[in-house]
């Protein structure tokens, strides 16, 4: 059962230059921008650039960033511009905030709190945003989570958040920052202004996962299970005994239980010789195969082909799928969105909407975790 912990963690290196209570996230990574505006929207700003030693920014000045010869041009209204090999621009209070808008487009914002690092690199600016921990956690459960939710389910979430951000804080140390702002690493698409949100994350502020072994958590999750979640070494090959197959009733009703896709006989016979299928084709019945509960692979006849692979080619929404055939058409009818491993998110906000706590819809996908504050583990890495 998971607990408030007074176990001390194992070792976690959170590598050099990493400030606790801060990380630094790169914006727009999937993207390629050429020019950014930056505008304060809160506060005030410093740059050391312009001509004349720090300059400093307040609520609705614009400086315009772009990528000119290997390095960047500066511009701001009524001041000289320059160019620079990089460019911080520095948050001169706590509540500071700006926006960035990519290349010209309008009128999509997003808002940021703390500071911004701009340099080129590879055709394309790079522009990371430094910040404080929580808040970029409020801004992931925002981002991944959705809105008007319970707040027990926005607990669980932020929890996740952060234990994977803390397991993953050097993912991308060598590219100079800690993680990026898309799936690769979590969905960020700036600070949130949820109060709900705000509040959940401020209310589990440190809280992370552990293994019985006090070390991070895997802590995968997905939109929605369809009754059955999957051990993950059915899944990744990696086999952690937290994430193992669950049986949930709570995400049955939810809106994305259930899906059919279909596509004609011939086209899945063609696929089916191309993955190695050698067997008959005169006969649907052999294609037909049923999932009441969660099988690894589909079988025809003596051929098998994982259930994963199939979802993955044809992009189903979930490899928890039936394949019915009949003499012109295959139908597949499927269960859930995702893959399956971890917290289903449908399924945890249905707990919390039944009144269970963010603990005990942790510990119903989770088997046998640890509820505890990432600074005990600080404080033991800094011990040793």
């Amino acid at each position: 059962m998971s607990r408030y912990s007074g176990l001390v963690c194992i070792f976690i290196l959170f590598g050099p230059g990493f400030i606790q209570g801060q990380v630094k996230i790169r914006m727009f990574s999937s993207q390629t921008p050429e020019s950014v505006v930056f505008a304060v929207n809160a506060g005030e700003y410093e740059i050391n650039g312009f001509r004349g030693g720090p300059d400093i920014f307040s609520k609705n000045d614009l400086i315009v960033i772009t990528k000119y010869n290997g390095r960047l041009a500066v511009k701001s209204h009524n001041r000289k511009g320059y160019i620079v090999d990089s460019l911080n621009i520095t948050a001169k209070t706590e509540s500071s905030s700006f926006s960035l808008r990519m290349n010209g487009q309008s009128p999509v914002r997003q808002y940021y709190r703390g500071d911004l690092t701009c340099f080129p690199d590879l055709g394309t600016l790079v522009l990371i945003n430094n910040c404080d921990v929580e808040s970029y956690i409020a801004g992931v459960v925002r981002a991944e989570g959705g809105i008007r939710k319970n707040k027990e389910y926005f607990k669980t979430q932020a929890i996740l958040a952060r234990t994977y951000m803390y397991k993953y804080l050097d993912k991308h140390l060598n590219d100079r920052f800690n993680v990026c702002d898309n799936t690769h690493c979590q969905a960020f698409n700036g600070m949130s202004m949820d109060s709900v949100i705000n509040s959940a994350t401020f209310q589990t502020h440190g809280l992370v996962i552990l293994d019985k072994d006090s070390s991070l958590i895997i802590s995968a999750f997905h939109s929605n299970c369809g009754g059955m979640t999957i051990s993950s070494e059915h899944v990744w090959v990696t086999d952690q005994p937290y994430l193992k197959s669950v049986t949930d009733p709570y995400c049955i009703n939810s809106r994305n239980a259930a899906w059919e896709s279909k596509m004609s006989n011939k086209e899945w016979v063609e696929y089916l010789k191309k993955s190695g299928y050698t067997g008959k084709v005169n006969d649907p019945v052999i294609f037909s195969f049923y999932q009441n509960k969660r099988w690894i692979e589909y079988k025809a006849g003596s051929f098998t082909m994982p259930f994963e692979k199939i979802r993955d080619d044809l992009k189903l929404r979930s490899s928890f799928f039936s394949v019915i055939a009949a003499k012109d058409s295959v139908m597949f009818r499927g269960k859930g969105y995702g893959h399956g491993v971890g917290l289903c998110q449908e399924g945890a906000m249905e707990m919390a909407n039944r009144g269970n706590t963010y603990q005990q819809i942790i510990d119903f996908y989770y088997n046998g975790v640890i509820i505890t504050d990432i600074k005990k583990c600080l404080q033991y890495s800094e011990k040793r």
